[in-house]
């Protein structure tokens, strides 16, 4: 995995940095943040650096100055395998099935969730004025990207939005789940009214993770979860 959420990576970076960080932490735009050449780095570019999921700051002990360096692969790992599971939301039971439904999605592809039986499907319930669905949309899309070439994983965005909004909104914000537009009688069909609300079915159409919202570890628990269904096995 060679990126990470940027909220991810703060939670794990300051879990880590907090044994030799002072009590109080200033923010970025206060501390003056360098490279290993002795590089002076713009608040605004440290961000956009660590925005990327490769990079994090370690700030001095004065808490004056900040070194800007790159995360292994190794240390990501680690990150990823720390970060606690999002709580669960309130319209699935983990274990369970849920109700079926059968749709197109905007370009004419047909779904009908029981004859998904034997792939791992994701769902992703959102609309586009909802801050927190915007947010992590390029965090899915890599997730998307890094099971490019896998049929047995279906991703499918259930949009409360008519057509004609997707399809203005994605001219500027590309989203690379499988979009099903005017999907509020779905999202009502299980109660859904908390935005975005995830889940996970495995194989057999079980719920193997959901949660609503979108903070620290959702997109690595929805990976997490996504290679438990693929395995077998139970996402830790």
């Amino acid at each position: 995995m060679r990126t990470i959420l940027l909220t991810v990576l703060l939670f794990c970076f300051f879990s880590v940095s907090a044994q030799t960080a002072p009590k109080t932490r200033p923010d970025l735009a206060s501390i003056e943040v360098k490279d290993a050449n002795g590089a002076v780095y713009p608040t605004v570019i440290v961000q956009k650096l660590m925005a990327t999921g490769k990079f994090g700051v370690k700030v001095a002990q004065d808490g004056k100055t900040g070194l800007l360096y790159e995360f292994s692969e190794d240390e990501i790992n680690k990150m990823l395998a720390a970060v606690p599971k999002p709580r669960e939301s309130n319209f699935f039971k983990t274990g369970a099935g849920i109700s079926s439904f059968k749709e197109s999605d905007m370009n004419g592809n047909k779904y009908n969730l029981k004859e998904l039986a034997g792939k791992v499907v994701v769902l992703n319930f959102w609309f586009i004025n909802c801050p927190p669905c915007r947010q992590e949309i390029p965090h899915l899309n890599e997730m998307v990207e890094s099971y490019k070439g896998n049929n047995d994983v279906v991703f499918i965005a259930v949009a409360l939005d008519q057509k004609y909004e997707l399809e203005e909104f994605l001219k500027t914000t590309p989203y690379n789940y499988n979009i099903i537009d005017k999907g509020r009688y779905i999202a009502d069909q299980y109660g859904i009214n908390l935005y975005p609300t995830h889940v996970v079915l495995n194989k057999q159409g079980k719920v193997i993770f959901h949660t609503s919202g979108f903070g620290m570890g959702t997109v690595a628990w929805l990976k997490k979860s996504i290679e438990s269904g693929l395995n077998a096995t139970v996402a830790k």
